[in-house]
């Protein structure tokens, strides 16, 4: 895993997302520490609304009014 500095990492992005995209990663470095690593991203599958449809149940007393106690902690008093 190479490791840049960040001038050279500002005056050479194009190359080193190109290196980034072929599946090399790159480590960012300010004074010789390192602080940033460069990676490929990967694209998070399609959110499907409907996925957990039947697997999770919430009971009718889910909307019951709070407890009188409970609800001033909510209100912060």
């Amino acid at each position: 895993m190479p490791v840049v500095n960040v001038h050279e990492a500002k005056t050479q992005l194009s190359r080193l997302l190109a290196r980034v995209e072929a599946g090399e990663e790159v480590v960012i470095a300010r004074r010789g520490r390192p602080v940033a690593r460069l990676v490929r991203h990967k694209p998070q599958g399609r959110r499907r609304p409907d996925l957990l449809k039947g697997k999770i149940v919430i009971p009718d007393s889910f909307f019951d009014p709070l407890p009188e106690d409970e609800l001033k902690s909510w209100e912060g008093e």
